[in-house]
C-alpha cells in the first residue's frame, strides 16, 4: 500500500492519525466556532490556537487519510525506518515565535538539532549544494581560500542583469549572482528538470532565494534554529491537534460536505487550493508542479549514499534527487530505502509555477476571496490557497499572523515576542500574507525546507 502511494504520489489507503482521536465523518447536527479545511500545518495550527488562546471549537477536515499534511511521516514496517511519504522535510528557521511554538510540547514530541547537508553529482563530481568554496573548486578547477577571494570571484563572474536592479527572469536572476558557468552547470537543467520550464520562462524570485556562500560551510541552512522532531511530525501534530475543543475528521472531502455545514460553522478556514475553491468561476486552474516518489528497499545495514539527500541537476537521468532516511538520527536497521523523487505536473499540487500568466490568474482569484471573506466569513491561509511557496517556518508564521488578524491578536504569553509599541493592524486574508501585528524577532528562512 505504501509502495503504491510513494509511486502515485497519492495518500495511503489506512487511516493514520498519530495516536489522535479522529473520525471519518462530520458530527451531526454539532456547530462549531471556526470550520478549518485542511490538517496540515496552516489548519492545524489555526485550530490549536483557537482552542488554547480564545477557548473556541474548531472542526478540522482532511480529504486525506492521515494529518500533518505533506509533513506526514510514519515508520516503514519491514525496515523500522521513520521516513517522509511526501519528500523530505528539514525544519528551520531564525523567527524566534515560531521557534517557541514548535517546541510547546517538546515533553511529549520533541525537537533535536539537525544540521542538514545536500552534496550534488556535478560533472561525475560529489559536490556541495549549496555552492560554497569547495563546490566552485571541484567543479571550475579554482584554488580559492577564503571569504574575501570567493566574493571577487563571484563579482568577476556575475553577469548583471539586462535592466538595473532588476532582473527579467529567473535565468538572469542566477547569472546574475553565481555567473554563467555555475548556472549551466548547477541550476539550468535542474531548473527544467523541477519546472518542465527553461529559467528564462520563470519568475527571478525563484532563482534570487538560492544560497551562495562565500565560505566553507557546508550546511544546506544557515538559521539558528535547525531541528527534527525526533518521534517524527506526525506524533507532533497530534500533540498539536490534542485538544477538547478540537474535533479531527480524516478523508472527508469538503466540497461534497460543504452544503451540509451550513449554518454550523462562525468562521471558515480554506488551506486547499483556491482555484478548486472558486472551481465554479470557470475563471481556469492555476499551474502546479508535483512530485512522483519510488521508493526501494534495500538489504543493508549500512547506507546506500553518502548524505541523505543527494541531488542531480543534470540531464544524465530524469529525477531530481534521491533521499535517504536512514541518515536522520543515524537510525540503525538491517535495512535502508532510498526514494527518487521525479518532478511531474500531475498529482497533489506542491509548488505553485511562478510566471505572470499565473500571477495574473491567482489575482482574479484573490478578489473572489476578497468578497468571500467580507460577505461569507470565509478566510483563505497557506500556501495553496495563497498560491505561494512558503517554508514550514514561514507556514507556521503566517498562519500564527491569520490567526491575529482575525481575532484582533489577543495575548499569547506562551509564544509572544512583541516590541513594545508595535501596533496592530487587521488585514484581509484573500490568500495573501497578513501584516504582522507585532514586530518580530528573527527572520523566517528563504531556504526551501522540503521538496526542492
Amino acid at each position: 500500500v505504501l509502495r503504491e502511494s510513494w509511486r502515485k504520489s497519492k495518500t495511503i489507503k489506512r487511516y493514520d492519525g498519530g495516536g489522535l482521536k479522529f473520525g471519518k465523518s462530520i458530527p451531526r447536527k454539532k456547530e462549531w466556532d471556526v470550520c478549518i479545511v485542511g490538517a496540515g500545518l496552516s489548519g492545524s495550527v489555526i485550530a490549536e490556537r483557537y482552542a488554547s488562546v480564545l477557548d473556541k471549537t474548531s472542526l478540522v477536515m482532511e480529504s486525506r487519510t492521515h494529518i500533518g499534511g505533506n509533513c506526514y511521516d510514519f515508520v516503514e514496517p519491514k525496515s523500522g525506518i521513520l521516513m517522509n511519504l511526501y519528500g523530505a522535510h528539514l525544519f528551520h528557521t531564525g523567527l524566534e515565535r515560531v521557534y517557541k511554538y514548535i517546541t510547546k510540547w517538546q515533553d511529549k514530541a520533541p525537537w533535536k538539532r539537525y544540521d542538514h547537508e545536500v552534496v550534488g553529482w556535478l560533472d561525475g563530481k560529489l559536490l556541495p549544494i549549496p555552492v560554497n568554496i569547495n563546490t566552485v573548486n571541484g567543479l571550475l578547477e579554482e584554488s580559492i581560500t577564503t571569504p574575501e577571494e570567493m566574493d571577487q570571484w563571484l563579482k568577476n563572474v556575475q553577469v548583471p542583469c539586462k535592466k538595473k536592479d532588476k532582473c527579467a527572469n529567473a535565468e538572469e536572476m542566477a547569472k546574475s549572482r553565481v555567473g554563467k558557468d555555475l548556472f549551466e552547470k548547477v541550476f539550468a537543467t535542474y531548473t527544467k528538470k523541477q519546472w518542465d520550464k527553461e529559467p528564462k520562462e520563470l519568475d527571478a524570485l525563484l532563482t534570487a532565494r538560492i544560497p551562495v556562500r562565500n565560505n566553507f560551510d557546508p550546511r544546506y541552512f544557515s538559521d539558528k534554529y535547525q531541528v527534527l522532531p525526533s518521534k517524527g511530525y506526525t506524533k507532533w501534530f497530534a500533540e498539536v491537534l490534542n485538544h477538547k475543543n478540537i474535533d479531527v475528521v480524516l478523508g472527508v472531502d469538503y466540497f461534497k460536505v460543504r452544503k451540509s455545514l451550513e449554518g454550523r460553522c462562525g468562521k471558515t478556514i480554506f488551506t486547499g487550493p483556491i482555484d478548486r475553491y472558486f472551481q465554479d468561476s470557470k475563471l481556469g486552474k492555476l499551474e502546479y508542479r508535483s512530485i512522483n516518489f519510488e521508493a526501494e528497499l534495500l538489504k543493508n545495514s549500512g547506507y546506500y549514499q553518502t548524505h541523505s539527500v543527494v541531488n542531480y541537476p543534470g540531464p544524465e537521468v530524469d529525477f531530481t534527487r534521491i533521499v535517504e532516511y536512514k541518515h536522520y538520527f543515524h537510525q540503525k536497521s538491517d535495512y535502508t530505502i532510498t526514494v527518487k523523487e521525479y518532478s511531474t505536473d500531475k498529482g497533489d499540487p506542491y509548488y505553485p509555477v511562478p510566471n505572470p500568466k499565473n500571477h495574473e490568474l491567482y489575482k482574479k482569484y484573490q478578489e473572489l476571496a476578497e468578497k468571500e471573506e467580507k460577505e461569507k466569513n470565509v478566510y483563505f491561509v497557506g500556501r495553496l490557497a495563497s498560491y505561494k511557496y512558503f517554508n514550514m517556518d514561514a507556514a507556521i508564521d503566517n498562519a500564527l499572523d491569520m490567526f491575529n488578524s482575525i481575532e484582533g491578536s489577543p495575548a499569547q504569553p506562551d509564544i509572544d515576542d512583541e516590541v513594545a509599541g508595535a501596533g496592530k493592524k487587521k488585514t484581509s486574508s484573500a490568500g495573501e500574507k497578513p501584516t504582522a501585528a507585532v514586530k518580530k524577532k528573527g527572520e523566517a528562512s528563504t531556504v526551501s525546507d522540503s521538496i526542492n
